[in-house]
């Protein structure tokens, strides 16, 4: 599906089938031919409202931080809808088509029904095969809206995460696999379990993976990180931590192997298997730039000194261990819903705010789509907003949608939201005159501490001792204020999918309209199943596409009708007349003219005409 010639797929029962909802607002489906006109047919959007919030304005007490000053997205989507006819929409009906195909950059999704519960009803085999093509059509979809930097990032348990690569590598090319991360999530066993899950995993893939390199960006460096660079020798390029001066000699030259001499007048050479990183003849530079350093007496091995002023800005690049304690844990995820939404009970498995956070910084820049099919609570979108990225996102509950979605992001654009990453999470930092020791952490040495006054309150004689004394001064560390990442404000368009207007009997191979398909729903409908962009200001026609007009009748279509419409083009302009009734030898009349006319009837053209159109 990618491109690229596949040496493993994956195969399962019904693979070449499709899937359809069998039933409204749950994760219900059944099995049917792709070209059936129910799977076939694109389902336009309908918006409910428009929600607009209202920016904080800045407190002088307060500190805030660059996010807090960007400008609030307000061209945002909330949708109530199955994910994949809303992924159908987003790919085909013209106006959402242009805004988003190719233009999405980053993808996150958490798929919620691959567990046994949601398919209580299904033997284990039929279980997977209706997981597995589920999630082959939204991916399909999914790569086609991502754009050529975009990235996907799959969230997954361990039920499904070793048939879900396979069936990345077959949609995205295993060429564009970029990591598996490991997020690590409870911070205590299951006692109840024979091994406890304690982490998810999350698939990344890339549109492609040269591109996805290009553009990714580093993570921003921990106080922690920066706490490790000291300065004892003063040096006035500031704090530096030293670096290895040897390397593994296996890939060294001749000229890495000499005896080094320091300033003090003693020799070392290289440790057995090792080299020198450097020659001698840049060794010498070096050491003229007070680049190396001896030890506090100057009488130990070289070390190279790598100044924190060289790396500062560039950042860190993303590894694929994520920890709680960095990125959050579900309890904490719950605790976020429960600050919002009290009188609910919170999902039984929520991503906290910084997993996504670190997600969309990685992905994305301020202004990037981000889209997310199975919104639940709503994190992705609510991160999304703070971070200053415009989102899509949908849910299929509609109890969900009202319960926790939307009132959630309702509360992130009128900042009445500040968990999550709304404010910065206070870093502990060095509180020392002189510097933490050398290797120890802020989070080492309030570690220490508080199993040390432990120690103390058993002792507490111990408290006057001098060495005690020292050891509490030489660790104190000390929380950064909390710094303002969001103060509200910007919007979302609130939508829900049109209903259905086209059934079928296969056993008649028989398309019918359903009750739904009358007046602006089966105008809108026919417009995007024939490709069409619609024209509301237009007095004549209901879409156009090129030099071609398109109007919906919905009645008898008769030879004076066409001749009004034709009467309404200009020169090198055609009409398609799509009606659900036409006049016996109508088609015949159409060809007759001297313009082009092309006549559909609804419902039992429209698959086979729209199926031959660009976009379908």
């Amino acid at each position: 599906m990618a491109g690229a010639k596949q040496l493993l797929e994956l195969t399962w029962f019904n693979k070449d089938k499709a899937l359809i909802p069998s039933e409204e607002g749950r994760y219900a489906y059944e099995w049917v031919d792709p070209k059936d006109p129910r799977y076939c047919e694109t389902r336009t959007l309908v918006v409910d409202e428009v929600v607009t919030g209202k920016q904080s304005s800045k407190d002088d007490d307060t500190q805030y931080s660059e996010r807090a000053d960007l400008d609030p997205t307000e061209d945002n989507l909330l949708i109530l809808g199955e994910s994949g006819d809303v992924l159908e929409g987003l790919t085909r009906v013209p106006e959402l088509r242009e805004k988003y195909l190719g233009k999405v950059k980053c993808i996150y999704i958490d798929p919620p029904f691959n567990t046994a519960q949601t398919f209580a009803n299904y033997e284990d085999n039929l279980e997977h095969s209706v997981w597995l093509t589920m999630m082959r059509d939204r991916l399909v979809h999914l790569r086609k809206l991502l754009s050529d930097e975009g990235s996907i990032w799959v969230h997954l348990d361990d039920v499904e995460n070793h048939r879900m690569r396979v069936l990345m590598d077959e949609v995205f090319g295993s060429g564009n696999f970029v990591r598996e991360i490991v997020w690590r999530k409870t911070y205590s066993p299951e006692n109840r379990s024979t091994i406890t899950a304690s982490q998810d995993f999350i698939l990344v893939y890339a549109k492609s993976n040269a591109g996805f390199r290009e553009s990714r960006n580093p993570l921003p460096r921990t106080a922690a990180q920066n706490s490790a660079y000291k300065n004892p020798d003063s040096d006035p390029r500031g704090p530096w931590k030293p670096g290895d001066f040897t390397a593994g000699a296996g890939h060294a030259t001749n000229d890495q192997f000499y005896p080094l001499t320091t300033p003090a007048g003693l020799t070392f050479n290289p440790p057995p298997g090792r080299a020198w990183v450097y020659t001698e003849s840049r060794y010498k530079e070096l050491l003229g730039q007070n680049r190396v350093y001896f030890g506090v007496d100057g009488l130990g091995r070289p070390a190279f000194k790598r100044f924190l002023s060289d790396i500062e800005g560039k950042g860190r690049v993303p590894d694929s261990w994520w920890d709680h304690s960095e990125v959050g844990h579900n309890d904490a995820a719950k605790k976020e819903i429960q600050s919002l939404i009290p009188e609910e009970s919170p999902f039984s498995t929520p991503k906290p705010e910084r997993l996504l956070e670190r997600i969309i910084h990685i992905a994305t820049n301020p202004g990037d789509v981000v889209l997310d099919v199975f919104a639940g609570s709503g994190t992705t979108a609510a991160v999304a907003q703070k971070m200053g990225r415009r989102w899509v996102t949908c849910e299929l509950v509609e109890d969900t949608f009202s319960r926790f979605t939307r009132p959630r992001l309702e509360k992130v654009v009128n900042d009445e939201d500040q968990g999550g990453i709304s404010i910065q999470k206070p870093e502990r930092v060095d509180a020392t005159e002189k510097g933490l020791p050398e290797g120890l952490t802020p989070e080492d040495a309030q570690k220490f501490n508080s199993a040390f006054n432990k120690v103390l309150a058993a002792k507490p004689e111990l408290k006057t001792e001098a060495v005690v004394k020292a050891l509490k001064t030489a660790t104190k560390t000390k929380n950064q204020k909390g710094v303002v990442n969001w103060r509200g404000g910007g919007g979302f368009t609130v939508a829900h999918l049109a209903p259905q207007c086209f059934d079928y009997v296969p056993e008649l191979r028989l398309v019918t309209l359903t009750e739904a398909a009358t007046g602006a729903t089966l105008v809108n409908s026919v417009a995007a199943n024939l490709n069409f962009s619609l024209t509301p200001d237009s007095r004549h026609f209901d879409g156009k596409r090129g030099s071609m007009f398109l109007k919906v009748v919905e009645g008898r279509l008769d030879k004076d009708k066409v001749e009004e419409l034709l009467a309404h083009l200009d020169e090198g302009e055609g009409v398609t007349l799509a009606a659900t009734e036409l006049e016996p030898g109508i088609r015949q009349f159409a060809r007759t003219t001297d313009k082009p006319c092309q006549i559909v009837h609804i419902p039992n053209d429209i698959f086979t005409y729209s199926a031959t159109q660009e976009g379908k």
